[in-house]
């Protein structure tokens, strides 16, 4: 896997204040931008698009295996990620629920668990039932974690569609070219 580190912006709004400063910082080869989907994947997809390109660069056409476009010697490649899967609606969590096992045993029950939690009684949206439903899974682990530490525990499985492309995104952004 290419060498790269992440700094979460701490919200949407923050990121996208953020993107000129990241894309005009001195020396840096490549950045990507990872934003979930949520409801509309087109608004999203136009919010990042449009404020890559007031700081000067265009990013063209939304692709299902993640966007790259190369920079030159003056500017960073930049690659965009819309999160779950670059196609639909939702976020983070949906691409976490991507990569627990079929099998697992635990994950129809976790489900089910707030699924059968009373609207009345629920203290989050139902757009937020999903991220409930991986966060009560993550719960019922044997030692329970975040899902970034669940990766590195094996407790999700990383060979799937979504976490493929995803590194196949990874790749293709960050690790050295022959060109530059």
């Amino acid at each position: 896997m290419p060498d790269f580190r992440i700094e979460d912006k701490g919200g949407f709004d923050r990121l996208m204040a953020s993107i000129s400063v990241e894309l005009k910082a001195p020396g840096r080869r490549a950045v990507g931008i990872i934003v979930d989907a949520n409801d509309d994947i087109e608004a999203r997809w136009s919010a990042v698009k449009d404020r890559v390109a007031r700081a000067g660069i265009a990013v063209g056409d939304r692709y299902p295996v993640g966007t790259v476009v190369r920079g030159n010697s003056l500017e960073p490649d930049v690659g965009v990620w819309v999160m779950p899967d670059n196609r639909s609606p939702g976020e983070l969590e949906d691409f976490i629920a991507d990569m627990i096992p079929e099998d697992d045993s635990v994950w129809p029950l976790s489900q089910a668990y707030i699924d059968d939690i009373p609207a009345e009684n629920r203290l989050f949206s139902s757009k937020k039932a999903q991220r409930a439903k991986v966060h009560a899974w993550l719960a019922a682990r044997e030692r329970p974690r975040p899902m970034g530490l669940a990766i590195g525990a094996r407790d999700l499985e990383v060979g799937g569609t979504c976490c493929t492309h995803l590194a196949a995104w990874l790749r293709q952004l960050f690790e050295p070219s022959a060109d530059r």
